[in-house]
């Protein structure tokens, strides 16, 4: 009886450890057509497509650019990178 419970409760526990392992896939996950805001709460624009990496991709400066999955995270509603504009803008 003691080997069975305990075995169910690992598989909980894994079940529970794969959902919340990467909260941040959520964020790229939902997120095409949302505005994309910088650290400091500027408007970089809409995403336009989520890259096979879970990147948001947009375009600012005439130019595609994918943000990194792990900066993004989304508060109050709000699709938000950790990067500033400037950092967004150099990368490519």
């Amino acid at each position: 009886m003691k080997k069975s419970w305990l075995i169910a409760l690992l598989c909980a526990f894994a079940a529970v450890t794969a959902v919340a392992q990467d909260p941040t896939s959520d964020a790229a996950a939902t997120a095409k057509g949302k505005m994309l805001v910088a650290a400091n709460g500027a408007r970089l624009g809409p995403v336009y497509r989520i890259g096979a990496d879970g990147a948001a991709q947009i375009f600012i400066d005439g130019k595609l650019v994918s943000i990194p999955v792990t900066t993004l995270s989304t508060a109050n509603g709000r699709l938000t990178t950790s990067l500033s504009k400037s950092q967004v803008l150099a990368l490519n």
